[in-house]
C-alpha cells in the first residue's frame, strides 16, 4: 500500500505542468514591470522616467510579446513541464522593459504604435540571461541548437554574458559562418571573460572569420579586453563592415594603438549614427586615431567617449572633429582631462548643433574660461537641449551669468541640469534660481542638481522656491553645501507638499561657510 502510494505521488509530480501561467501570474508580472518602469534607477536617469499611464501600457504590451515568444517556443516541446518556457517568458520581458527603459517617455500621441521591438522577438537570439557563465561544447550545441532549424528567421544574435573557449567557439563559428548572410546584428559583449588571453584572442579570430562579410548596421564588442590584439583579431569582421550604424567599444582596453588599429580596419563610416568608446586607455594618440574616425562618419548623432585619460591635445582633435557632424543629437565627454584649451576648441563647433538634445561634460577641467566660452555657444545654438551637464569643472559664480542666459534660452526644452562639483556659490544658485523661477517657463524642467557647490541659506531658499512649482519637477539635489539648520528647515518647509522633490541633505555641512 505504501509503494502504491508512492507510485501515485510521484507520477502526480511529474504531470504537474509549469506552462501556461495563469492569468493572475501574467497579471503579477505586469505589475512588477509597471514597478521598474516607474522607479528612478541609474538607466531612468539617462532615458528618463515613465509616467504611470504610459508604464502601464507597456508593461501590457512587453508581457504580450513575451508571452507570445514564450508558448512559440512551449510549442517545440510540448511534453515537456514547461521550466524552459518559464525561462524564455522572463528572459524575453527582462529584455523587452530594458529597450523599453532606452527607448524613454513618449509624446501621447504615440503610444498607440506598438513599437518595433515588441514585435521582433521571431528575429532576436539572445544567450545572455541568467548567471555570467563558462560555455562549453555540448551547452554551445544544446544553446545554439535554433539557429541550425532551416528557414529560420533570426537577424540579431546576442552572445553576452557567456564566457566561449575553444571547444564552444568551434561550435558557434561553424553555425554561424552558415548564418551570417541574414545577420544585421551582432552583440559580443563580454563573451570571453576570464579566458586566458592567448584562447581568448584565437576565439575572437574564430567568430571573426564566421562572421566575415555579413552586412551588419550594429556590432557591439564591449566588456572584453581586447587591446590592439583583439580588434586585429576582429580584423575580417571589422574590414568586411560597409554598413555600420551603431559600434559599441565601451570598457574594451582600447589604447592608443587599438584605436589605431579600429581606424585602419574599419572601411567606412558613412552610414554611422552612433559610436560609444566608454572607460577605456585611449589618451591622446587613440584620439586623434578616433577624430578622423569621427570626421568620416556625417551621419553621426550619438558620440560617446567618456572615462578615456584624453588631454588637450586629444581634446582638441576631438572637438574639431566633432564640429563637422552637424546631424549630433547626443555628446557624452565627461571625465576627460581636456582643460582650458580644449574646452575652447570645443565651444567654436557647438553653435552649429541645431539638432543637439544631450550634452555631457562633466569633470573636464574646463574652468570658467572655457565653461563660459560654451555657455555663450550652446546659447546662441537654436538646439532644443534636454539634459545639460557640466559638473566638476571648478566652475565659478563668475560663469553663472552665462548659466542663467544659456538655460533660459532652452527655456521650452531642457528636463535637467547638473552643476554639481563646482564652486559657484550663493551668488551664482541665485542667478540660476531666478532665471528658473519666471512663471510658466521651463515647464519640462525635472532635474536640477547643485550639490556640493558651497551654496549657503540664501542661494537654497531661492533654488527651491524656483522649482517646487513646477508641473513635472522631481528632484532638487543641494547636498554637500553650506546650508544652516534654519536655512534646511525653510527648504523643507517649501517641499512640504512633495518631500520626495528635495533630495537628501546628510552631507550638508551647517557649520560652513553660510553667505545667509
Amino acid at each position: 500500500m505504501d509503494s502504491t502510494h508512492g507510485q501515485s505521488t510521484y507520477g502526480h509530480l511529474r504531470s504537474i505542468k509549469l506552462w501556461p501561467p495563469s492569468q493572475t501570474t501574467r497579471q503579477v508580472l505586469v505589475d512588477r514591470i509597471v514597478k521598474n518602469l516607474t522607479t528612478p534607477s541609474i538607466l531612468s536617469r539617462k532615458y528618463g522616467l515613465l509616467s504611470k499611464e504610459e508604464a502601464e501600457e507597456d508593461a501590457k504590451q512587453i508581457e504580450s510579446a513575451a508571452f507570445s515568444a514564450a508558448n512559440q517556443h512551449f510549442e517545440k516541446e510540448p511534453d515537456s513541464d514547461g521550466a524552459s518556457t518559464v525561462q524564455v517568458y522572463a528572459r524575453e520581458s527582462s529584455k523587452l522593459m530594458v529597450e523599453v527603459v532606452k527607448r524613454g517617455p513618449r509624446p501621447k500621441e504615440d503610444r498607440d504604435i506598438i513599437p518595433d521591438l515588441l514585435s521582433d522577438h521571431e528575429s532576436v537570439f539572445d544567450i545572455s540571461g541568467g548567471r555570467r557563465a563558462f560555455i562549453d561544447a555540448e551547452e554551445a550545441k544544446e544553446l545554439l541548437k535554433p539557429l541550425k532549424e532551416p528557414e529560420n528567421k533570426y537577424t540579431k544574435i546576442c552572445f553576452s554574458n557567456r564566457s566561449f573557449g575553444l571547444p564552444a567557439a568551434h561550435v558557434a563559428a561553424s553555425i554561424l559562418s552558415n548564418l551570417k548572410n541574414q545577420l544585421t546584428e551582432v552583440d559580443l559583449s563580454d563573451f570571453v571573460s576570464r579566458r586566458p588571453e592567448p584562447e581568448a584572442i584565437e576565439v575572437m579570430r574564430m567568430f571573426s572569420s564566421a562572421l566575415e562579410g555579413c552586412d551588419l548596421s550594429y556590432l557591439n564588442l564591449s566588456n572584453n579586453t581586447l587591446g590592439e590584439r583583439g580588434i586585429r583579431a576582429f580584423g575580417d569582421l571589422l574590414r568586411s563592415q560597409e554598413n555600420l550604424v551603431e559600434l559599441y567599444l565601451m570598457n574594451a582596453g582600447i589604447s592608443e594603438e587599438a584605436a589605431k588599429a579600429l581606424r585602419e580596419l574599419i572601411p567606412s563610416s558613412k552610414k554611422l549614427k552612433i559610436l560609444h568608446f566608454h572607460n577605456n586607455m585611449i589618451r591622446d594618440g587613440g584620439a586623434i586615431a578616433i577624430s578622423q574616425l569621427v570626421k568620416e562618419s556625417p551621419m553621426l548623432e550619438d558620440f560617446r567617449c567618456s572615462l578615456a585619460r584624453i588631454g588637450s591635445v586629444g581634446g582638441v582633435a576631438l572637438a574639431e572633429a566633432l564640429a563637422t557632424c552637424t546631424l549630433l543629437k547626443k555628446l557624452d565627454l565627461r571625465d576627460n582631462v581636456f582643460g582650458t584649451e580644449a574646452g575652447i576648441a570645443l565651444s567654436r563647433g557647438l553653435s552649429g548643433h541645431a539638432n543637439l538634445i544631450e550634452i555631457h561634460l562633466g569633470h573636464l577641467n574646463l574652468e570658467d574660461e572655457a565653461a563660459i566660452a560654451i555657455l555663450n555657444a550652446l546659447e546662441t545654438c537654436p538646439s532644443s537641449i534636454e539634459a545639460l551637464e557640466m559638473a566638476g569643472n571648478a566652475i565659478t559664480s563668475e560663469a553663472a551669468p552665462a548659466i542663467a542666459a544659456c538655460i533660459t534660452s532652452k527655456k521650452d526644452s531642457l528636463t535637467k541640469l547638473n552643476l554639481s562639483e563646482n564652486e559657484l556659490k550663493d551668488a551664482g544658485a541665485v542667478a540660476i534660481g531666478r532665471a528658473v523661477a519666471v512663471e510658466e517657463e521651463f515647464g519640462r524642467l525635472m532635474m536640477v542638481d547643485l550639490s556640493s557647490n558651497g551654496i549657503g541659506s540664501g542661494g537654497a531658499r531661492i533654488l527651491a522656491k524656483a522649482v517646487a512649482g513646477k508641473p513635472v519637477f522631481r528632484l532638487l539635489n543641494i547636498n554637500g553645501n553650506f546650508i544652516s539648520n534654519k536655512g534646511i528647515e525653510d527648504v523643507r518647509e517649501i517641499f512640504q507638499n512633495s518631500p520626495r522633490m528635495l533630495g537628501p541633505l546628510d552631507a550638508n555641512n551647517p557649520d560652513g561657510e553660510d553667505d545667509d
